[in-house]
């Protein structure tokens, strides 16, 4: 037997062992579809509330059949309104946002079972994830029909004399991790299910950080009159405007659909 033959032994043998069966491309990509939600200052602790429709893209590389490597893309939105709290202070203090999030990220998937899409015997696993994300926030305001950008108003007199704060970035950074599950849909892809946690750094995604409001009038002359008015809209000067002790948080759970991507290297005598 000649050196290149020997080489192509070599490097067709673990292939062999795994039989037509049991090929897989270590490459997926695939698509997320479900809603989000948001817990902070308008909305403390109450889960799954004003759930909106979101959806994204992710590309996952199997480096083995236990630990994966992930990136996403994702499109969420996220709301809450005083109006539907069931404290009477809260609902005094009148304040709602809305916003979209445009998420990128990337980490690390841990299967409790080993899987590979279209093995005999590894159909299906449960796994945890962790990961980074940046995203781009931009929280609105419902005022008088319209639709109002609050950040760069200064809502509480963030960039003036009334507050050692500058405005916040509509950039922030958070940490997604979470749980899931999937199964094999035969040799194509697989099928799961995800619920993830965005650990936050700001207190803004609501526009709503400081404790106090600050003085109308002073952000009045400063900021203009509607930054004065949605600073407060409870009509009571000396009311607690939010939490400034906690960051907000997001959250995005859905249904999966993975493809595989790429081919298995062939080899002569091995099927395709």
């Amino acid at each position: 037997m000649t050196r290149l033959a020997y080489l192509l032994v070599l490097f067709c043998l673990p292939f062999s062992f795994e039989g037509k069966s049991q090929a897989y491309s270590r490459s997926e990509l695939g698509v997320m579809v479900g809603t989000s939600y948001y817990i902070g200052d308008l909305n403390q602790f109450r889960h799954f509330r004003d759930t909106k429709l979101g959806g994204g893209l992710f590309y996952r590389y199997n480096v083995n059949a236990r630990v994966a490597i992930r990136g996403t893309f994702n499109y969420l939105r996220v709301e809450a309104d005083d109006a539907d709290a069931k404290r009477d202070l809260l609902i005094e203090r009148n304040l709602n946002f809305k916003s979209t999030i445009w998420e990128l990220g990337s980490g690390v998937e841990l299967n409790y079972f080993p899987f590979k899409i279209g093995h005999d015997r590894f159909r299906g696993t449960g796994y945890l994830f962790m990961g980074l994300a940046a995203f781009r926030m931009n929280p609105m305001t419902e005022y008088n029909g319209d639709d109002i950008a609050l950040q760069e108003l200064g809502t509480e007199g963030q960039g003036t004399s009334l507050s050692q704060k500058s405005k916040y970035s509509l950039i922030q950074m958070a940490i997604p991790f979470g749980f899931g599950g999937r199964v094999s849909l035969g040799e194509i892809g697989s099928l799961g299910v995800e619920f993830g946690v965005r650990k936050t750094f700001t207190d803004y995604l609501d526009d709503v950080g400081a404790g106090l409001y600050v003085d109308q009038d002073a952000l009045a002359a400063e900021n203009g009159p509607l930054a004065a008015e949605l600073s407060n809209r409870s009509g009571n000067r000396y009311g607690r405007r939010g939490n400034e002790s906690n960051k907000d948080w997001y959250f995005f759970t859905g249904a999966t659909l993975t493809f595989k991507i790429g081919k298995k290297p062939s080899c002569p005598g091995n099927p395709r």
